[in-house]
Parts: structure tokens; sequence; C-alpha cells
């Protein structure tokens, strides 16, 4: 695939992702059905709808290509891929439930094992971010394509990071004096790389956790924003791996890299 290709890829999924998003809140206003997975996670009839609209459009799109949700079990067995979509129809599924605002709609497309193109929607802040490549990575607002590139509100003097939890542990504290992070705000869901790569935050670290279809899509606009991400050990995050588990993160935006 060449990098027209890219373009034209995502801008043919930008649509899709903004109906999705309106059922997905329309789902929620009708009341949301749930039940508790065997990971102990939570899924609900609106995850399960938006999966179904997003990997039937990568279908049409790019039939040859597999794609790994993490509501379907589908091509999670195919041992060490290196071409796929990972999708993660609802990240935030607490704050889904919940009638809270950050939860996101992900895609991400991993082509020998790295990011290439990412899609996230936030449907309750209207904000979709995407990327097709370095230089392209964009915000949509108000039916305006906004180019991002970590440059919007960075102050060297005030270093934000978002975190996962407010109860910073250890090895994360390490990383915050070490960068000098002067404040914090808790984020949950893949909305954080979106709010790195504008350049609203500054970064985001954390110990081991979660999975590849939680930050393929944030990988790729963060990247193609100017920002970086690496594990703890400044080695390059790559996808397929066992479990498709992640390692440590950390990720910033280009006026930090």
């Amino acid at each position: 695939m060449t990098e027209v290709n890219f373009k034209e890829l995502v801008e043919n999924l930008i649509e899709p992702f903004l109906n999705a998003g309106e059922i997905s809140i329309k789902l929620r206003k009708n009341g949301l059905t749930k039940h508790i997975k065997s990971d102990n996670t939570p899924v609900t009839n609106g995850d399960l709808e938006v999966n179904k609209i997003i990997t039937q459009k990568l279908k049409k799109l790019t039939p040859s290509i597999p794609i790994i949700s993490e509501e379907t079990s589908d091509n999670k067995l195919i041992n060490n891929p290196k071409d796929f979509w990972l999708v993660d129809p609802i990240d935030g599924t607490y704050d889904y439930i919940n009638n809270l605002d950050e939860f996101t709609i992900n895609a991400g497309l991993i082509l020998e094992k790295k990011p290439v193109a990412g899609l996230i929607y936030a449907p309750a802040k209207k904000r979709m971010f995407y990327s097709y490549g370095k230089d392209n990575a964009y915000e949509l607002t108000n039916g305006k394509e906004i180019k991002i590139n970590g440059s919007r509100n960075f102050d060297k003097n005030k270093i934000k990071f978002v975190s996962y939890s407010n109860d910073i542990k250890p090895e994360i504290q390490k990383i915050f004096d070490r960068l000098d992070v002067k404040e914090y705000t808790r984020m949950k869901s893949s909305l954080k790389f979106c709010v790195v790569a504008t350049g609203e935050f500054d970064g985001y670290a954390a110990e081991p956790r979660a999975c590849e279809w939680d930050i393929a899509a944030g990988h790729a606009i963060l990247k193609h924003s100017g920002g970086s991400i690496t594990d703890f050990n400044n080695n390059e995050i790559l996808y397929g791996k066992k479990d498709f588990k992640n390692p440590s993160l950390i990720i910033k935006s280009n006026m930090l890299v």
C-alpha cells in the first residue's frame, strides 16, 4: 500500500466512525445491556454494534488484511502476525457505561509490525482524530480538518502529563521527576494519545498493562504528529506480540522528543 492508499483508506473510514459514534450515543441513551466477559471486564451491546460497523467496513475496504478486535475471537490465534488491523470498538467502557465522555472508537493498521494509520473518535466529545503517514495527523472539528503537531499550549516550564490513575506508582514517579513533570490529569481511554499528539498534554507513562488494540491507533496518530512512543528502556513498540500484551510505555509530544 502506498501513502496515497493510506490517505484514501483513512478518509473512507471517517464517515463510518462518525456514524458508529452516533449509534453508540443513541444506544447509551436508550439504556445499554451489558455482561461480564471471561477476563472480568464489561462489554455492552454498544461495544458489539460499533465493532460490527467498523469491522464490516474494514473487510470491504481491505479484504485481504486480517482484523483483530478486542470483542471477537477472530484471528487472535494467528502466530506472529505482521500485517493486520487492531480494533477496539469502545475503549473506556467504564466511561461509556457510566455516562462519562472520554470513551473512544479505535482502529489502527499495522504493517510489518508497525502502525501506519490510525483513527480515534471520541463521540461524546465530538472529536475525530486520524493519521496516515509522517506529518499527516489531523483532528476533524466542525467539519474542518486541522493538522496536529504537538505544539498546542506547550509550556516548557509547566510539563503536563496524563495518567491512568491518580495513584502514581514509584516507577512512574521516577519518570515524572526525570522529565520535570509539574502536573498530571487522570485519563483512561486512548484519548490520552490524541491530547498528547495535539500538545494539550505533553506525555503519558504506564507500566505494562492493557493490550495492543488499546494503543495501536493512538500510536499511529502520535507518531505521525511528530511525537514518540517507546518502552521504559527506549525500545521501539512493535505489534503482534504474544497475547497482544503491551510493554511499558512512555509517550511524548513532539515538543518533548
